[in-house]
Formats: structure tokens, sequence, C-alpha cells
């Protein structure tokens, strides 16, 4: 049987995010510190249809997942995705603007971060500004989705230093979390 370049690409798909909720499976699992036994009684399932959806061999219904990552204490959300864009500043270096701001947990948004090798504490806001403005000069984008709060720095926005290219490629981020809109939650 031949597939068309559509057809191939979609079945790659849906082999990909069935590993993925298998391991998402597995993650609540564990965390949970149940067997699969056990978590397919909670759930509902047997255990040879939930080890099937955790080796990726079996994709359950939105429902069904719902059910058993709840009873494991897990909700199934939906969150929006992040993007990147790279941009080049005045001197040539790459900076990285999302296509949202991130809201991380209030435990990295005010715990310390590592960046450059050097240690900040969020939690302070002279130490949070210094570490914003040296993140959207140069952090990765894992760096920016770990340590910058879309809150935070909406807060802070009018302190930092940046050069004129970072600041305007910011700014319709930052005004946007300003009304409202533009930050995950």
């Amino acid at each position: 049987m031949v597939f068309s370049p559509m057809e191939t690409v979609l079945a790659s798909d849906v082999a990909t995010w069935a590993e993925r909720g298998g391991l998402l499976f597995r993650q609540a699992r564990h965390a949970a510190s149940m067997n699969q036994k056990a978590l397919a009684r909670v759930s509902g399932t047997s255990r040879t249809t939930l080890s099937a959806y955790e080796h990726g061999r079996k994709s359950p219904t939105l429902e069904t997942a719902g059910r058993i990552l709840d009873a494991a204490g897990f909700r199934l959300v939906l969150e929006p995705k992040v993007e990147f864009a790279t941009r080049a500043s005045g001197d040539g270096r790459p900076f990285h603007v999302p296509s949202r701001l991130p809201r991380p947990p209030v435990a990295a948004a005010l715990g310390v971060a590592r960046v450059r090798d050097r240690d900040y504490d969020l939690a302070d806001r002279d130490e949070r500004r210094a570490a914003y403005a040296l993140l959207l000069r140069e952090g990765s984008p894992q760096e920016l989705l770990d340590h910058v709060d879309g809150v935070l720095l909406a807060d802070l926005w009018e302190e930092l230093d940046l050069p004129l290219d970072i600041r305007g490629a910011w700014e319709p981020l930052v005004e946007q979390a300003r009304h409202g809109a533009g930050v995950i939650n």
C-alpha cells in the first residue's frame, strides 16, 4: 500500500503523540506512587490496556486520558504554546523573543536563577531586574521560559536597562500583558 506524503506525516505525528502520552501516564503513575494494576483499577480500565497506553501501542480517547490522569491526581489541561523568533541586535548578536509572555511556576519565578555562572535571587527586585536585563539580551529560549515571568517583567519594564532594538522587540508583549492579554496563566 502506498501512502501520500500527508498520510505519512500524519502517521508519524500519531506515533509521536502516542509515545508522549505514554510517557505522561508513566510519569503521573510514578508521581502518585501507584503500580499499573492500582491505577487501572481506580481509573476503570484494565492493566493490559493501561500498559498499551504507557508503551504507545494504543491511544486513549481524550475522556479516557483525563480519567486516568485524574485517578493519579492530575488534570489534563490546555496550555498555550510559546514559540520564539530569533532576532539580531544592533551589534549582530542574536536574542530571542517569545510569541507570548510565559508564567513559570511561582517557585521558579521567585526562585534562584543561574545565568552565565552567576546566581540571581529572583525574589529580590534588584537581582530580578539584573537577571531579566541579561536574559532578554542573551538568554536562550529555555532560560526565558524557566526564569522570566510575564507579570513581573511588565512590573519591572520601565526600570530595565536594555538596548533600543531589544526593548522594541519585547515592548508589544509587555503592553499586551499590561492590558491583560498575551500572558500564559
